[in-house]
Parts: structure tokens; C-alpha cells; sequence
């Protein structure tokens, strides 16, 4: 699978944990309505733009420091696996937790594969 652990794939989700960050921040209606949904703590949710942040520049190490960027992705399975049983806890079975569920997966695997030595 040389394209799913290259580099651009790296900085795709970056660019993507990037703009969750700011929706995050903001914040959207959407991600208000999806952490009412699995009962996010208020005091918690500040935390979550300064997450997905630090997760981009992560990601974004792959080129500099690609031993980073695995640590990032393996970080980043954690946090969808808090976020796949916040959903099951909450008996939300939304799109939300379909989406968690497929970042848990891709992270769980570029995890376990790291980033593609690129020349």
C-alpha cells in the first residue's frame, strides 16, 4: 500500500486534523451538536482545537521526522479509539461514529506500517 503511508497521505490529514482544529475552535455548530451527542464534558472541549493542532504538526513531521509522525499516528489511534467508545457509551450511532470508526482504522494502520521511505 505505498500510497496510503506516503507523505502526501501524511500531509492530507494533516491539512484535514488542520481544519477539525479550526471548525474545533470556531466552533461549528456540527462539532457542538456531535460532542452534546456523546456528552463531552465543557471543560474538556477547549483541550480539543490544541489536539487536533499539535496532531497536524505531527503529521506534518513526516518529512523532517518521520519517527514523529508514527508516534502522531499512533497518538491519533488512541484518541479515535476514546472517540469510537464515547459514541458506543453514549449509544450514538451516528454518521459520527462511522467516521470515528474509519480514523480509527486508517490511524490503527499507518501505525502500524509508519510512514513510506520516500527518496
Amino acid at each position: 500500500m505505498p500510497a496510503l503511508n506516503s507523505n502526501r497521505t501524511y500531509a492530507a490529514l494533516a491539512a484535514f486534523q488542520a481544519a477539525d482544529a479550526v471548525a474545533c475552535a470556531i466552533p461549528a455548530p456540527q462539532i457542538t451538536a456531535a460532542l452534546d451527542a456523546v456528552n463531552c464534558p465543557p471543560e474538556i472541549r477547549p483541550v480539543l482545537p490544541v489536539v487536533k493542532a499539535a496532531s497536524a504538526i505531527g503529521l506534518l513531521s513526516v518529512y523532517r521526522f518521520p519517527g514523529l509522525a508514527r508516534l502522531t499516528t499512533v497518538m491519533l489511534t488512541i484518541y479515535f479509539t476514546l472517540a469510537v467508545g464515547a459514541h458506543v457509551k453514549a449509544k450514538d450511532f451516528s454518521p459520527g461514529l462511522g467516521a470515528a470508526s474509519s480514523f480509527l482504522a486508517l490511524f490503527a494502520t499507518l501505525a502500524a506500517t509508519g510512514p513510506q521511505r520516500e527518496s
